[in-house]
């Protein structure tokens, strides 16, 4: 095998040259051999299949025919010139027109001889008709599988590659080329046994199959082949890295559980744990007593209480003599935290202290000088928590709030300010689908709150249209009379002429008439005004100062006033299920009941609607994260466009899961029996470590 053959520039295949080479590299990415075979199409066009010419319909996306042409002319003149020609079968005649490339179809389209003819059909005159037909001689050997009389490719293409010819038939006739020279370097990398059991589809006849299909079978083997590595080589580095780390990262070891975690747990908690709650606990109770680092992720839906949980695992971590802190992605959010944790716990029970940009000087230097002789024990914060000034005495447990919105990096920063690594908790109130949760954080073990604390009912989602505005401010009218407050949510700040919205400040003059002073009292706050002001209008409307919030997303997240039960959503149809399904967590966090409006145009997209009969239908975050999956696709799911690991080539979360779930077991099955991939079948699993999206070629790692 030569190893190196697809890492070749793409300038030197055959027929691409060094103009051709720079629009591929600018326009689809591709800059090398691999790049090239790794461009799949993204449909492929049935060329088995031959119409006669009476049966041609125009509402029918393409058809071939079997004809011979009868007569051509060229009509027009400068502008408006075109070719003509005429092509008759034993049912009828159709017109073949030429407005560009006249001077090639003149010259090599020969009267009296039959080709194949396929294209769009269209009507013109009665007569059926076809622009710009792709067209070869007809043959018999072109019916016998050869040439475009099969499964034909559609690859992505873009306006500037096709002035140089690579349309999608260009692109194709260019990876035929690579096939025919290099097929045979393309190694395998699956161990043979595994080929075996699986019923798969060796290597390079899926390469072959992925690109030119015999047939519908053949195209189906070579895709569940190529999907089902991308997913276990995916599956392979995560689940090595993970054994990798309990190898390389000892962790501490939480031996007690004391009298922090017990008068919590005995005489502070305001309410029962759920079963989930104590489930979780228990798995973080068994994790940290193993002497590896704990690296786990949360997953809880809005309102679940993982904030609890996050901070019974702190205390557990006070009790064996460690300090504790939570990187939250805003001050919003931290702020947030810091109140729920300080009235959770009272004064004078552990030293807990806040530490954002916002934090002054001499502040800051005060907690700077207790983390470090072990005083403080639990700090939360934003981003200021990495800062090379923050030094902790003993950091024995991280919690990190919306995982996604931090970068590798800056949570590495956290895991190297104690010698030993802290336990890290990674807690997410945004519902992962579990086929996502595998890619994007299969490393981690996963923890899952799945009930709510007693006594919550569920949320009343309804769907208003326009026309039901004033029913929307009665609603509205009569929760503020029973004393509660409301949230009224806008998807922009000023007007947008590409997008017909109702605007924030639009918003909030309508509000401030229908519901005037000095009876009611409104509160606006966007992303626009200063973090003083925001944070101004914010404690008007936690202290229940103001009675109704006008506002943009920065409320998703971090706002907690339990007396909020109403939640409009201005232009619903705008937003994402997972970002609905957030701003609907706003309310319902009272014992009283809560009502989520989503309010929307008369005219709605499909998606649209779907997301909206969802929300009406479901306060189940993962059944809803599931459905936003389908709709969006992974890469457009929050947080994970900067994951890299999702850059998949073929395979899709939505709907691939059982291949997903079968290549996550056998990687499970093979690091269970061979943790360092040491016997001889597993020699070639060495090479998949070398490319960080599975390519062609592989350089051995040692």
């Amino acid at each position: 095998m030569n190893s190196q053959v697809f890492q070749t520039p793409i300038e030197y295949l055959k027929g691409v040259g060094t103009a051709r080479a720079e629009v591929l590299k600018k326009d689809l990415g591709i800059f090398k051999y691999e790049d090239l075979l790794r461009h799949f199409p993204f449909k492929y066009i049935d060329r088995t299949r031959f119409y006669k010419i009476r049966d041609i319909n125009p509402e029918l996306p393409h058809v071939q025919v079997v004809a011979r042409l009868t007569h051509k002319e060229i009509l027009g003149e400068k502008h408006t010139k075109r070719l003509i020609v005429h092509a008759q079968d034993d049912t009828g005649v159709m017109e073949l027109a030429w407005f560009q490339g006249i001077k090639w179809a003149e010259k090599n389209l020969v009267i009296g001889k039959a080709y194949i003819i396929f294209g769009k059909p269209g009507m013109f005159n009665g007569k059926a008709q076809m622009a710009h037909p792709e067209i070869e001689p007809y043959s018999p050997e072109a019916l016998k599988g050869k040439g475009n009389v099969s499964l034909q490719p559609g690859y992505n293409s873009t306006e500037k590659l096709k002035t140089f010819s690579l349309d999608s038939k260009g692109l194709q006739k260019l990876v035929a080329i690579l096939l025919d020279q290099f097929a045979r370097e393309i190694s395998e990398i699956l161990p043979q046994y595994l080929l075996q059991k699986l019923n798969l589809m060796s290597r390079v006849d899926a390469y072959r199959n992925i690109h030119f299909p015999e047939n519908a079978t053949l195209l189906y083997e070579a895709q569940r082949r190529l999907k089902f590595e991308e997913l276990f080589l995916i599956q392979l580095r995560l689940l090595k890295s993970k054994l990798l780390r309990t190898q390389k990262f000892k962790g501490n070891i939480f031996g007690s559980v004391g009298q922090c975690f017990n008068t919590f747990y005995h005489d502070k908690i305001p309410f029962p744990l759920t079963n989930a709650q104590k489930r979780v606990l228990k798995e973080i109770r068994l994790d940290t007593q193993r002497g590896v680092q704990m690296n786990r992720l949360l997953q809880g839906d809005v309102g679940s209480g993982k904030t609890v949980v996050a901070l019974m695992s702190m205390l557990l971590a006070i009790d064996n003599g460690f300090q504790t802190c939570i990187m939250a992605p805003t001050e919003i959010l931290a702020n947030q935290h810091f109140i729920s944790i300080k009235q959770l716990l009272g004064d004078d029970f552990v030293e807990v202290a806040l530490l954002t940009g916002s934090v002054k000087k001499k502040d800051r230097k005060i907690i700077h000088e207790n983390l470090e002789n072990g005083k403080l024990k639990i700090l939360i914060g934003t981003h200021a928590l990495i800062e090379d000034a923050v030094q902790f005495q003993n950091l024995g447990f991280v919690v990190i709030d919306e995982q996604h919105r931090f970068g590798v990096e800056q949570r590495a920063k956290l895991w190297r300010k104690n010698t030993i690594p802290p336990h890290v908790l990674v807690m997410t109130a945004t519902p992962i689908p579990r086929t996502l949760a595998m890619t994007l954080y299969g490393d981690l073990d996963v923890s899952v709150i799945d009930e709510l604390p007693a006594g919550r009912k569920p949320i009343e989602t309804l769907h208003f249209y326009e026309s039901q505005r004033l029913q929307m401010f009665g609603l509205i009218k009569r929760e503020i009379t029973l004393g509660r407050q409301v949230y009224v949510v806008y998807p922009l700040i000023q007007e947008s002429e590409k997008l017909d919205l109702k605007n924030l400040m639009d918003g909030y003059e309508t509000m401030s008439r229908e519901f005037p002073l000095p009876q009611y009292r409104l509160s606006v706050v966007h992303g626009k005004i200063p973090a003083a002001d925001k944070a101004f209008e914010m404690q008007r409307f936690v202290k229940g100062d103001t009675q109704i919030m006008v506002a943009t997303t920065v409320i998703e997240v971090g706002v907690n006033v339990p007396n909020a039960s109403v939640m409009i959503i201005e232009n619903a149809e705008r937003f994402g299920l997972s970002q609905l399904h957030q701003l609907r967590g706003r309310v319902g966090r009272g014992a009283e009941q809560s009502y989520c409006i989503l309010m929307s145009g008369g005219k709605l997209s499909r998606e649209g609607r779907i997301r909206l009969d969802t929300m009406v239908r479901t306060n189940n975050g993962f059944e809803i994260s599931e459905i936003d999956l389908q709709l969006r696709g992974p890469g457009n799911i929050e947080g994970t466009q900067q994951s890299g690991v999702l850059d998949l080539k073929l395979a899709d979360l939505a709907t691939d899961q059982e291949i997903l779930l079968q290549a996550r077991k056998i990687v499970e099955d093979i690091f269970a029996r061979d943790p360092q991939l040491a016997l001889p079948e597993h020699q070639v699993l060495h090479y998949a470590f070398a490319s960080k999206n599975a390519g062609l070629s592989w350089d051995k790692i040692s």
